[in-house]
């Protein structure tokens, strides 16, 4: 069976209490049961991890990453200047969508620069909680793909 880590950075812990504008009134704890029943239903392991903190994140990625097929991540405001976590994705040689609920192309010029989305799969931007279940549909096809 395929696994997907699923990995989310700063702040996502407090969705559902945050900008409703840009992030909706969804928690992440909605969104990974979401996540998950969609990934039964197409036969999909997925693993969830929420950190506050870039060093845990790294953490996570180096001891999960060999268990698992794919990354789907959103790095919060760490997409900007998380280069270690991008090491660590890098190091790890798993396929990674990079996913943000807001509109990243759309808000403040700081927001639009990423260091992982020039080495990932794809970016799914401003489609809400729902650019985790596009992005875990994507990843799983793209990793089957591979494997043929």
């Amino acid at each position: 069976m395929t696994k997907i880590l699923i990995i989310n950075g700063p702040n996502l812990n407090n969705l559902g209490k945050r900008d409703s504008g840009h992030y909706g009134s969804i928690t992440l704890d909605e969104i990974n049961a979401a996540i998950e029943k969609h990934g039964s239903e197409i036969g999909v392991e997925t693993s969830f991890f929420q950190s506050n903190h870039e060093g845990g994140i790294v953490d996570h990625i180096q001891a999960a990453s060999s268990g698992a097929d794919g990354v789907i991540i959103n790095g919060g405001a760490l997409t900007q200047v998380g280069y270690s976590i991008l090491d660590a994705l890098l190091d790890s040689g798993l396929s990674v969508i990079e996913v943000h609920i807001s509109n990243i192309h759309g808000r403040e010029e700081f927001r639009r620069h990423s260091v992982i989305a020039p080495y990932a799969v794809g970016q799914i931007a401003g489609f809400g909680w729902r650019g985790y279940i596009y992005a875990l549909e994507y990843l799983a096809g793209h990793i089957a793909e591979a494997k043929e």
